[in-house]
């Protein structure tokens, strides 16, 4: 389908957030068995297919989310620019400080129980969990001012505050513009330069902040254009060819050499390696979507709206199940096929059943209120 109507919505990008979605959940999942820093690990750590999945999809996952919203921040500004900041804020602010308040206490806790930073209940540590700023895991403070893995939502509320002067100022100027090889070349030059010598101000699972904040204006001022879509389906299977390669260099790099501790020219290339993965499966993910996902039916739909209150509960139902089986003698295959279905079905339940039918749940989980009417005939529906 070749549509060069810019009002017309591609559903292939909502289906890429909502597959973007459950992968975040399943590297979640993969980080409790791996052997990278997490807030609680299994008692056996496996470093060979969970571990391999881990380094896959670790790379370019959260980059996805930040094309993907700059995208989106193009279309939502053409409907409310007059309150696109009130609903960033709805959108975003709301659940984040659900998170902070309400769903990282228990990830703390937890993490200093299972590392021996702290003896007692829960209640007991809550007034310490206001004990200094929570910047590592392992570290001194408890107090997650940036709801643990809700890093993202205020990522994007920042990014949205204050990139919306530039974004007015541009916008009717995006759609006009051609994005050609010029662009495929040369704009991963500047996320290599913030890759090398500012990715590790603010480092969030392992991307600097300013290396995030290219990809979201590359998916407002570049990403969103119209003409990306005939520039996806030319460079899409190459761009594949070029994912698989680097993406196998990144892995074999890591698991068989190991990450490059010192700034070095063997860092140099690593981080080159990396933002080449970044970008080409960007490229081909995009193409992907095009070529067989530009459709919607009652599952994207409702999906769609339950990927908000999935991602806000996601990582604190992964590190309570967690916590109930880290130390159990269970084989590491028997936990993987015990987590990821219970920790998958507790969310969904918990969606499906409570935060949809409750207009104050659905407020603090990010998500539209509904009328009673409308409650009732999606009741009747499930």
């Amino acid at each position: 389908m070749k549509d060069n109507n810019p009002f017309v919505r591609h559903y292939d990008l909502d289906w890429i957030k909502v597959l973007a979605m459950l992968v975040v959940f399943l590297y979640h999942c993969s980080m409790f068995f791996n052997s990278f820093e997490w807030h609680i690990k299994n008692n056996i750590i496996n470093r060979s297919y969970i571990e391999f999945f881990s380094l896959l999809v670790g790379n370019w996952i959260m980059p996805i989310f930040f094309v993907i919203s700059g995208i989106g921040t193009y279309h939502a500004l053409k409907k409310y620019s007059q309150s696109f900041i009130k609903e960033r804020f709805l959108r975003l602010g709301v659940p984040l400080l659900l998170g902070i308040f309400l769903l990282s206490p228990p990830q703390v806790y937890i993490e200093r129980i299972t590392s021996d930073q702290f003896e007692g209940s829960f209640f007991q540590f809550f007034p310490h969990y206001f004990d200094g700023l929570y910047l590592e895991i392992g570290g001194g403070g408890n107090f997650a001012f940036f709801g643990h893995h809700l890093w993202y939502l205020l990522m994007l509320l920042l990014f949205s505050v204050v990139t919306l002067p530039f974004f007015l100022k541009v916008r009717r100027n995006v759609e006009d513009r051609v994005f050609g090889i010029s662009h495929y070349l040369l704009l991963p030059i500047l996320l290599t330069a913030a890759a090398l010598t500012i990715n590790s101000i603010v480092n969030l699972a392992s991307w600097g902040i300013v290396f995030y904040l290219l990809l979201f204006v590359y998916g407002y001022y570049f990403f969103a254009r119209v003409s990306l879509r005939n520039f996806v389906r030319r460079i899409g299977f190459l761009a594949g060819i070029i994912s698989v390669l680097s993406t196998g260099g990144y892995i074999f790099w890591v698991m068989y050499i190991g990450f490059p501790v010192n700034v070095s020219m063997d860092w140099v290339i690593f981080m080159i390696i990396r933002v080449i993965v970044v970008w080409n499966v960007l490229f081909f993910i995009l193409y992907l979507g095009d070529k067989f996902l530009n459709f919607s039916n009652s599952v994207l739909k409702y999906c769609s709206e339950a990927s908000m209150p999935f991602y806000v509960l996601h990582q604190p139902i992964i590190i309570l199940i967690g916590f109930f089986i880290y130390d159990l003698e269970w084989q590491v295959h028997v936990k993987v096929a015990f987590l990821v279905p219970i920790a998958f079905i507790s969310i969904m339940f918990i969606h499906h059943f409570i935060i949809r039918r409750v207009n104050l749940l659905r407020v603090l989980f990010g998500l539209k209120t509904v009328q009673k009417m409308d409650q009732k005939k999606e009741t009747i529906k499930a």
